[in-house]
Parts: structure tokens; C-alpha cells; sequence
């Protein structure tokens, strides 16, 4: 054998090692059917890129830090970290100590109506919880005697499981037989708590329910609503809700608070209600509800606030135009999230066909109601400004699916994994569309630009001479779009061609990747054992997410007409440029979420859905 023979051979071995271990890695692995649908349509052309789980995922196969995010606050665990944390230091300073003046205060006032006293008791132990909760247990107090306190009042039991058996059973070796009679020994009386007054038939009860519950309600609720609205301090939120709405409730005789190293009451069975170890937890980002990312549905008020005041304040007394255009245009965030969540989801449940026209339908729906709302105004109001402004945010969406998203998405996933692969064949078919489409787009400008006339009203001389071939400085100047000129005899006409061919070419790129060359996206499922016996349970159905999607796209499409309504007084100002405006805010804001699903892939190492 020739040694070129012998190097050639090993360097053709070389060659399918590489591609088998290429291959290898573009095997994924899903928890069902659904999932596997999604992570194959993620590497399709022409669908929406979704990074999150469209069904619920078993609570046993999750990891440990995302079981504590879902735990209740009524388990109570042997917790060996430190209580003094940042998280609970700044619990203190935000919400505990007015927290406790207020119990203070109501507890007071409790004592004043002597009738009310017991409550007032309650409010004052409360007040010392609320202060610092962590490592404290709030108790409910059972009827029930504990067999085994009674026998050993040190036991050690738990406090969260009931003893409904006697107070008192002989053992086997004490049951009497019929040859040995056993002496009898008289039973203990059980110590049975006091005969009270029924709940609903005390007049405590009332004064408590008109003078002490509501102030709390109000402060509960207030602190409920700004620990959720930060995400990282929702447990301080659990423990609100649990204390407003069972413990405040229940009669003052039944709650205990103890410590951690006090658990027992004489001896009656006791249930654990709230015991909170830390008021904060960094990985509350990845909370969801519904299946929902925790910002997108704290962000889903703003939606309903921004169309509230948009279209009640027409005078502008509640609200500048500056703060409606930010609402307006923030709205657009939650709203593209559930949109991207709509259309994962139907494709998902669906075949491919199905899946494609959904995406072809509502994949760019958020930037062609704005474009589509600010032309349409800036036709009713005969202002070339509007016009401008959609130019210029379609310049930015181009540049910034062409740039931005894959550039940010190198960079980040660089800082995490020294080698990045992606499959280059698919990339090198969306590259030659995005150029495809890029061409097109710009095509009638720069033709326009090169061939067209250009007219202004007014020019005057900078050296003020009458010399034509000086330097002049002009205004109001624009291309001249009367009949028979270059525009209407050859630019219109590509621009109705290249709006024809652009959509021929997307249903091209379509029937090359599904069907005549599907084996570039060829991903292999790889099958995975999922413990326990689990269907398949979904976050949205079809309809549901079908419903979702019509209902996102008015309420974008709202917040679109109220973002170009307002922007004219941003636009005005001297200092802000029409372009900028277009090309970050308006372009980069409603791909947000694509932006963020790009990065997660990237930490991922999935290079080639973020390059997607």
C-alpha cells in the first residue's frame, strides 16, 4: 500500500468520526410526544423558536432547587443554614417593621374594644413573627391528644401528622387471658380541651371581623402584591396570602407560634400552617405559572393599565404622551411572549402543515400590526413622519435578526462553552433566504436612489455666488413621484414584483426544508424513560391557545395603535432622531423574546437555534 493511500484513508475515516459525533450530538431527548414535536419544529425552517416546556413536567424528575421554588410554606424540614441572610436582612427593612406596627396598632385596638381581647393577643404574637418569621412555626391547634405525649410528654413526634387513636390501648402482653385474669386498672380521663363557643356564634368574632381583619387584609394584600411584582421575594408573598387567608381566620385559642426548637403544645396534635426559612431565592426567574414565565404574567397588568388610561385619558390629565408611548410599547413584551407561547403550543399538538401555517400567520403578527397601525395612521393624518418611523424599525428588525441576536447569542454562549458547533448546511439555506429577503426589501430604495430625481423647494448658495457648481444647502428635499416619472414607470412596478416574489420565496424555503431536503433537519428523538405513570398533560390545548393567540393579537394591536398615537410628541423633540427611534425601540422592543430564547439556547450550547 502507497503511504498517500494510507493517509487518505484515515483522513476519510477522520472526516465520518466527525460527522457521526456531529450527529450524535443533534440527538435530543424529550420527556413525551409533545416536547419531541417542539424540539423538532425549533429546527425547522419558518417556525418560532421556543425555548420553554409546553407541557407540565413531573414534580419528581425536577431538580431540587426547582421543587423548593413550587414547595408550600407549611413543611416544616430541618433547615441547618444560617437565618441571617441578605434576603431576610432586607425583608426586614422593606416589609417587617411596618408590618409589625401595624399589628401593633390593631392589636390595640383590639384591647380597647375588651371584647376583642383575644384577637388582640393573636395580633401582638403575630407582630413579633412578622418581624422575623424565619425559623418560626405558626401552629393550628387540633382537638386530638397525642398517645405518644400522653405516655412521654418529651417525645419527639411530628407535628404534621394527626393521632385519631385512643389516648390509652393495652399492649399484647397486657390483654388478659382466660387462665390469668388481669387486675383491672381504671382508665385515665382524656384531658379534653374546653368546651368553647362555636366559631360563627361568638361576638368577638364580629368585632374582629369589622375593626381588626380589614386594615389587615389591606396590608397583607399590599405586601402580597409588591413581593410578587419583584419575582425574587415571592416566598414573602406565599406567606401572605397563607396568613390572610387561613390564619386570620381561623380562632385566636388555635394558633401557636413556636420556634424551631419548640414544637409541642400539652400535647395536642398540631398542624403546621406557615413556617418560611428565606424571604428571597435568586432562582425564582425560572417560576412559572401555567406554564407562563413568573415576568411575562407580572407584566400582563401593565397590558390592561396602559389600554385603561390610553383610551379613558384622552386629554392627557392622568398620564403624559411620553408615559403612554412607554406603556404602550412595553405592553408589546407580555403580549409577543404569549403569542411565541400560542404558536409552540398548536404546533406542537399538530403536524407540520398545520404547523407551518400558523406560524406563517402569527410568526411576525406583532411588527405587522404596528407597521401596518402606523401607516395607516400616518395615512389618515397626512404625516410622512410615521412613515419614516416603520421604515426605519423594518430596517432594525432586518439588522437586528441579521446581527444582533445571532451576535449576542456568539458572545454569551462563547463565555460559557469554548466550542460551539451548529449544523452549517441549515444555516448556509437561512442565510441565503435572510440575504433573499434583505435584497428584495432594499431593491426599489437603492434603485430609486440611483435613477430617481431629486426636487427640493428652496436651495441657496453657501459661498453666496451664483457659480451652479458650488455647494448648496436645501430643504424639504424628496424624489419626485409625479406621473410618468421613474417612479411610477419602473419603481412601482418592482415594488409590487418584490412583494410577490418575497412571499413566493418564503413557501420555497418552506418546501425545500419540509419536504425536498428535510434530511438537513433530520433530529433524532432519542427515547427516554420518565419515572413514574404520567400522561401527557399540556399547558394550553389547541383552542385555548388559539384563543389566546386571536386575543393577544387585538390586545397588540391596540397597543400598537396607542404606541404611533402618542409617539409624535417623542418624535418632535430635537435631540431624538425619527431613525433611532425606529431602528431600536420600535424595531428590538417585540423581539425581546426572541432575544432571550436565543440566549438560553446559546447557554445551552445550541448555537445553531440561536443562529436560527
Amino acid at each position: 500500500r502507497r503511504p498517500g493511500e494510507h493517509t487518505q484513508g484515515a483522513r476519510r475515516h477522520s472526516c465520518e468520526d466527525s460527522w457521526e459525533e456531529i450527529q450524535s450530538r443533534r440527538t435530543i431527548r424529550a420527556e413525551n410526544e409533545v416536547e419531541a414535536n417542539k424540539l423538532v419544529n425549533n429546527y425547522r425552517f419558518g417556525f418560532r423558536k421556543w425555548k420553554s416546556h409546553v407541557t407540565e413536567r413531573p414534580f419528581e424528575d425536577r431538580s431540587e432547587v426547582v421543587k423548593e421554588l413550587y414547595s408550600e410554606l407549611n413543611i416544616i424540614k430541618p433547615h441547618a443554614d444560617q437565618f441571617i441572610t441578605c434576603g431576610n436582612v432586607l425583608y426586614v427593612l422593606l416589609f417587617g417593621w411596618w408590618v409589625s406596627l401595624v399589628y401593633l396598632v390593631v392589636g390595640a385596638l383590639m384591647f380597647a374594644t375588651v371584647i376583642g381581647i383575644p384577637y388582640g393577643k393573636l395580633c401582638w404574637k403575630l407582630c413579633c413573627y412578622f418581624l422575623w418569621p424565619f425559623g418560626n412555626t405558626i401552629h393550628e391547634i387540633g382537638n386530638t391528644l397525642r398517645r405518644c405525649c400522653e405516655e412521654a410528654p418529651d417525645c419527639e413526634c411530628s407535628v404534621t401528622v394527626e393521632d385519631n387513636s385512643p389516648i390509652l390501648l393495652p399492649s399484647p402482653a397486657e390483654v388478659p387471658t382466660p387462665e390469668v385474669p388481669a387486675p383491672t386498672v381504671p382508665a385515665p380521663e382524656v384531658p379534653d380541651r374546653p368546651l368553647r363557643t362555636p366559631y360563627w356564634h361568638r361576638l368577638s368574632t364580629y368585632v374582629w371581623l369589622l375593626l381588626g381583619y380589614p386594615p389587615l387584609v389591606i396590608i397583607h394584600s399590599l405586601v402580597c402584591f409588591i413581593s410578587w411584582i419583584l419575582v425574587f421575594t415571592i416566598p414573602v408573598s406565599k406567606m401572605n396570602a397563607q396568613t390572610l387567608s387561613i390564619i386570620l381566620l381561623l380562632p385566636p385559642e388555635d394558633v401557636l407560634i413556636s420556634t424551631s426548637s419548640h414544637r409541642k403544645h400539652q400535647g395536642y396534635e398540631t398542624r403546621a400552617l406557615l413556617c418560611c426559612y428565606r424571604a428571597a431565592n435568586w432562582y425564582y426567574y425560572k417560576y412559572a405559572v401555567d406554564g407562563i414565565n413568573v415576568f411575562a404574567v407580572n407584566l400582563l397588568p401593565l397590558v390592561i393599565v396602559a389600554l385603561v388610561i390610553g383610551y379613558v385619558d384622552k386629554e392627557n390629565q392622568l398620564a403624559s404622551s411620553d408615559v403612554k408611548f412607554a406603556m404602550a410599547i412595553s405592553s408589546i413584551i407580555p403580549l409577543s411572549y404569549y403569542i411565541g407561547m400560542g404558536i409552540a403550543s398548536i404546533s406542537a399538538q399538530s403536524n407540520f402543515a398545520v404547523g407551518a401555517v400558523v406560524n406563517a400567520t402569527f410568526g411576525s403578527i406583532t411588527e405587522l400590526t404596528f407597521y401596518i397601525t402606523a401607516l395607516l395612521r400616518g395615512h389618515r393624518a397626512t404625516n410622512p413622519c410615521l412613515q419614516e418611523v416603520v421604515k426605519a424599525a423594518l430596517t432594525g428588525t432586518l439588522l437586528g435578526c441579521i446581527l444582533f441576536i445571532p451576535g449576542i447569542c456568539m458572545i454569551i454562549g462563547g463565555l460559557k462553552h469554548q466550542e460551539q458547533r451548529f449544523n452549517s448546511r441549515s444555516a448556509g439555506v437561512s442565510s441565503a433566504l435572510l440575504f433573499i429577503s434583505v435584497g428584495g426589501v432594499f431593491a426599489p430604495t437603492l434603485f430609486s436612489k440611483a435613477y430617481g430625481n431629486l426636487v427640493c423647494d428652496a436651495c441657496s448658495s453657501i459661498n453666496a455666488t451664483s457659480n451652479s457648481s458650488g455647494l448648496f444647502v436645501c430643504h424639504n428635499c424628496h424624489y419626485d413621484l409625479k406621473n410618468g416619472t421613474l417612479f411610477h414607470d419602473h419603481i412601482e412596478p418592482l415594488v409590487y414584483t418584490v412583494s410577490v416574489l418575497l412571499p413566493a420565496a418564503y413557501v420555497i424555503g418552506l418546501i425545500f426544508t419540509l419536504k425536498t431536503h428535510s434530511h438537513i433537519y433530520n433530529i433524532h428523538v432519542g427515547e427516554v424513560q420518565v419515572s413514574g405513570h404520567h400522561g401527557t398533560v399540556v399547558h394550553w390545548s389547541r383552542w385555548r391557545s388559539l384563543l389566546i393567540l386571536i386575543v393577544a393579537t387585538v390586545l397588540t394591536s391596540a397597543c400598537a395603535d396607542l404606541a404611533t398615537e402618542h409617539i409624535q410628541p417623542i418624535l418632535n423633540q430635537p435631540n431624538i432622531s425619527q431613525y433611532f427611534i425606529g431602528v431600536t425601540v420600535l424595531a428590538m422592543v417585540p423581539e425581546i423574546p426572541e432575544i432571550v430564547n436565543g440566549i438560553q439556547f446559546a447557554l445551552q450550547n445550541n448555537i445553531s437555534l440561536s443562529l436560527e
